[in-house]
């Protein structure tokens, strides 16, 4: 292999194995260092406010000192759901009550300006975790649970690199999203 190809990427800070091997204090630090931008893009994303009891609290936070906050789940009843529940081998059901046990969490938010949630109806490739110019990518891989796959952690170099391609596919997500209403 070209060590000059792996060298000229600057935009890849860092692998991991999978999503459990991203140290809990990266995930802590990139949520409460954030002054700008925090989007988030997953189906159920349990794993990202279990490991932090704060998380409303902090991205309350985040609004409040300026940043603009962006959850975007999986919607529940959607096709999407439905099938990555199946493929992952979930029982019927399973992956949309992950959802909106999820979902919980982040009632607080929903008043709070700058702050949004949406639910989207999109087959995912990756979820997607950004704080700012850092973007944590976690690829699917079929018919594994995300939390089992691996997670490349981007800095945002220049407007034509991954970073931004990744953040265009958010944007696209985002712009078919609908706004998440509590029953």
């Amino acid at each position: 292999m070209d060590e000059r190809a792996v060298s000229a990427n600057v935009e890849l800070v860092a692998t991991f194995h999978n999503r459990a091997e991203v140290p809990r204090e990266t995930w802590l630090s990139l949520s409460n260092n954030a002054t700008e931008q925090i989007d988030v893009l997953v189906f159920s994303g349990t794993f990202f406010a279990q490991s932090n009891p704060r998380v409303a609290r902090t991205l309350i936070e985040r609004a409040r000192e300026g940043a603009r906050v962006r959850m975007c789940f999986g919607n529940p009843g959607s096709r999407a759901v439905i099938d990555r529940g199946s493929e992952e081998g979930l029982g019927p059901g399973t992956l949309a009550a992950k959802i909106r046990g999820s979902l919980t969490y982040y009632r607080p938010i929903l008043s709070v300006d700058r702050c949004e949630v949406r639910l989207h109806e999109t087959t995912l490739y990756n979820s997607l975790f950004r704080f700012d110019d850092t973007l944590l990518v976690n690829p699917h891989i079929w018919g594994q649970p995300a939390s089992a796959n691996p997670v490349f952690q981007l800095r945002r170099v220049n407007e034509i690199g991954w970073f931004d391609n990744y953040c265009e596919s958010f944007d696209a997500i985002w712009a078919d999203a609908q706004p998440w209403i509590p029953d």
